[in-house]
């Protein structure tokens, strides 16, 4: 039994750092493809690093700045993170910064590959939002604001949307005093466009990936109605690491004492579950249906807000 939880334990580790892989990729190319190429500016780490490569006349590289941005903010912020939390930032930092250095060169140097700016930004931040989803679904993070938002939930009431959107929306801002040549009247033409456009990305990227996550993290609710329930039981439980409530339930028109079980899964552990009952008994009986959230062990963990003294 150790041995098959063992098994699957690193089968769920290889799936995730895959996963994490692969949405990091996505995010890549669609931020030097789309995004950079058209001198936008957009939120988070990647954002920063944009900043950093036009203030410095384009001469410290993108993944550069953000590599060691992120460095410097885990070491500040060490005591408020979680080890887990800062060994998981640096791999996703690593890969990221890896990505983009690879892409930012060859990209940077040609001409747009769209060359409408609406269709080229609307494009990366789709793919940059779908990238998100993607490695945030399966516990990976690239740092940036994402540790300036774990620091602020912990020291303050602030949540973590919330800062991340006001540090996000606060870098593109700052994208207005990048080098220009031309007036002040020029400069607020051009930059206020590309301002517009970032924020817009900043919402699109945002909502592609909220949506993502959302659906991926869905919480399904099983219901179980089978006279083989106790193989039934041992084998989500063993299989999928899930656990099993069983209810003693009678049937009214026969009478008869049967044993229901009930079972929380993610989304992602439904079609292993239907596999399972379905190979022990097809005749069973099973319902499903999506819960709102389930809180606790294995699910999301309960954040409440202090709840306010009333004063006399």
């Amino acid at each position: 039994m150790n041995f098959t939880h063992a098994c699957r334990r690193l089968v769920l580790s290889g799936r995730d750092y895959f996963f994490i892989i692969l949405g990091m990729i996505v995010y890549a190319v669609g931020f030097t493809v789309f995004i950079l190429p058209h001198q936008v500016v957009i939120g988070g780490m990647s954002g920063f690093g944009t900043l950093v490569y036009y203030f410095s006349g384009e001469h410290i590289p993108v993944a550069a700045a953000m590599y060691g941005t992120n460095i410097l903010l885990l070491l500040c912020a060490y005591r408020y993170l979680g080890k887990a939390f800062v060994y998981k930032t640096v791999f996703g930092a690593s890969l990221l910064s890896l990505l983009i250095g690879m892409m930012n060169t060859y990209f940077t140097s040609r001409p747009p590959l769209v060359t409408d700016m609406t269709l080229s930004v609307l494009m990366g931040a789709m793919l940059c939002g779908v990238g998100i989803g993607v490695y945030f679904s399966h516990h990976g993070t690239s740092g940036g604001t994402d540790i300036v938002a774990a620091v602020m939930e912990r020291v303050s009431s602030m949540s973590v949307g919330r800062t991340m959107m006001i540090v996000d929306m606060s870098i593109v801002a700052v994208s207005f005093f990048l080098p220009f040549d031309g007036d002040m009247e020029m400069r607020i033409q051009a930059r206020t466009q590309t301002i517009i456009y970032g924020w817009i990305s900043i919402f699109v990227y945002s909502y592609i990936a909220d949506r993502f996550i959302g659906a991926w993290r869905q919480t399904i609710q099983f219901f179980i109605l089978s006279d083989k329930w106790r193989d039934i039981a041992y084998r989500i439980s063993h299989e999928t690491g899930r656990g099993v409530t069983t209810i003693d339930t009678r049937g009214y028109w026969t009478d008869q004492e049967r044993t229901l079980l009930l079972v929380w899964c993610r989304l992602y552990d439904a079609p292993d579950i239907f596999h399972i009952v379905h190979e022990v008994d097809p005749e069973a009986y099973i319902t499903d249906s999506n819960v709102r959230g389930v809180w606790g062990n294995g699910f999301d963990k309960l954040k409440l807000k202090p709840r306010r003294k009333i004063t006399q």
